[in-house]
């Protein structure tokens, strides 16, 4: 029977259960015409949970160590719990302006989402962490075809194909893990992770284990899974975009590392291997798609598919050092992409794009959103001195100590031919002459986007310019993943 005791490591979800809630009775009170309320209140209290993270212990484990509450854990939540605060007053006066009566579904939608990925790091048992993946995966789909009946013609007209690529790709995932997880479930007779670690290592274990690990690849768009990412990313409104880019794939990171690193320890030779060729296939199909793009959210959709190559190289060193160094990426990550695609959200608010003719004379426009952007763009490129630089440097050296130096070359050729297309969106936005029609400065961008893209821009120079901190946390985490 579950005691009181089972709920400490739980703190943090269910204060995100609790706001889901008090979101919930909000919205059925609140008037039409002022739903803009839900939104603050929705980023006041994930701002709050994100501050109550760093006061509030959730060492220990719940429901018979089905769930684990661990450094590990909270890392994730803390990730989980900041990116949806920032998309969410990146996406206020979007959602004001869109969807003005659906606010509360749009908001209750994203808080669903996270209370899944801020579970899932934490789960100890296979079928708890298919459920948190569900819990974090239908609303997601639900949100990327938020705007199918609002907009037919415009800005969202891809809206139904962006939220019924991602749904179907969700349900092919799961059935793929499912269908892994059976051969597992089958050989070591036990969902848990710690009954399935000290099973004996037979061929078909390892087949159930490969089919489970490519189910949670399709969750985080690696190559050959990525086919729905730039189609997603085209059709879907830009703030839920920002959000989808970092936060789920953060969280299936999480898992993957959870099954490479605990349930799958004694396997890891093989599928060391099956790391090694998502890292070489996303990187090179990620940087050589992004090349010929002109809508800046397609290019950004393959940036991404390569960077998680990149993230992947920590897995494949099968080090702890390599996976600190990744979980060091995910957060620069999370806040480097947040501010890019809240940026192109101010550029072309309400209008079809962001295309690179969009951005052709920004710096003359808007200078702050034009360096804003120029910064996110150097830190995805891995320039010094941002945090993209350091994050990718640091899973180089894990790499290299990990013998795999030929892959330290192969991502420095690779992060190389990546500079084109990123300096190509640099280039309109500070080279090229604005088009006559739009020589008048963008519309205003309102307070709580250009706060949330601030903050992105602050974390993004502040972690280049001291990520000892950073990179401790990130430690801490992987040996608390290791030590279990």
């Amino acid at each position: 029977m579950p005691t009181l005791s089972d709920l400490g490591p739980l703190a943090l979800d269910l204060g995100l259960l609790g706001a889901l809630l008090l979101v919930f009775a909000v919205d059925l009170v609140l008037p039409h015409g002022r739903k803009r309320v839900l939104g603050l209140l929705t980023a006041a209290l994930l701002t709050a949970l994100f501050a109550a993270s760093f006061t509030t212990s959730t060492a220990g484990s719940a429901f018979g160590g089905a769930y684990v509450g661990s450094e590990w854990a909270l890392l994730f939540k803390r990730i989980a719990l900041a990116a949806g605060a920032l998309a969410t007053l990146g996406a206020l006066d979007h959602v004001d302006r869109h969807f003005p009566t659906r606010q509360g579904e749009f908001f209750l939608l994203l808080l669903f989402s996270l209370l899944g990925m801020t579970l899932l790091p934490g789960a100890r048992d296979l079928l708890l962490l298919v459920v948190c993946f569900e819990l974090m995966g239908i609303p997601l789909a639900m949100l990327a075809s938020f705007a199918k009946a609002d907009d037919t013609t415009g800005t969202h007209r891809h809206a139904a194909e962006a939220g019924l690529k991602l749904y179907l790709v969700s349900a092919v995932s799961t059935a793929i893990t499912l269908f892994g997880l059976s051969y597992v479930y089958g050989l070591t007779g036990s969902t848990r992770i710690a009954t399935i670690a000290a099973a004996p290592v037979t061929p078909l274990l390892g087949l159930g284990m490969m089919f489970t690990v490519a189910g949670m690849a399709f969750k985080i768009g690696a190559v050959p899974f990525h086919m729905w990412v730039p189609d997603t990313y085209q059709g879907a409104p830009v703030p839920f975009v920002a959000f989808l880019s970092v936060a789920p794939k953060a969280t299936g990171l999480a898992a993957i590392g959870l099954l490479l690193s605990v349930a799958f320890r004694e396997q890891r030779g093989p599928l060391l291997g099956v790391m090694l060729f998502f890292v070489v296939a996303s990187v090179v199909a990620g940087s050589l798609l992004a090349l010929p793009q002109r809508d800046v959210r397609r290019l950004l959709a393959y940036s991404g598919i390569a960077q998680i190559g990149y993230m992947l190289m920590g897995f494949a060193a099968g080090t702890v050092r390599g996976t600190a160094m990744l979980l060091f990426y995910v957060a620069g990550y999370a806040a480097t992409n947040l501010g890019a695609f809240l940026v192109l959200e101010a550029v072309t608010p309400g209008r079809p794009g962001p295309t690179l003719e969009d951005l052709r004379g920004l710096s003359r426009r808007s200078p702050w959103l034009a360096l804003a952007l120029l910064v996110f763009l150097l830190s995805l490129a891995g320039i010094p001195f941002v945090v993209g630089f350091w994050a990718k440097l640091s899973v180089f050296l894990a790499a290299y100590q990990a013998g795999l130096g030929w892959l330290v070359l192969f991502g420095a050729l690779m992060a190389i031919v990546s500079l084109w297309y990123y300096l190509q969106v640099a280039k309109a936005a500070y080279l090229d002459d604005p088009p006559p029609e739009e020589r008048a400065p963008p519309p205003a961008v309102g307070a709580p986007l250009a706060l949330a893209i601030w903050i992105c821009l602050a974390l993004v120079v502040g972690m280049g310019a001291y990520p000892r901190p950073f990179l401790e946390s990130a430690a801490t985490a992987a040996q608390s993943l290791a030590g279990h």
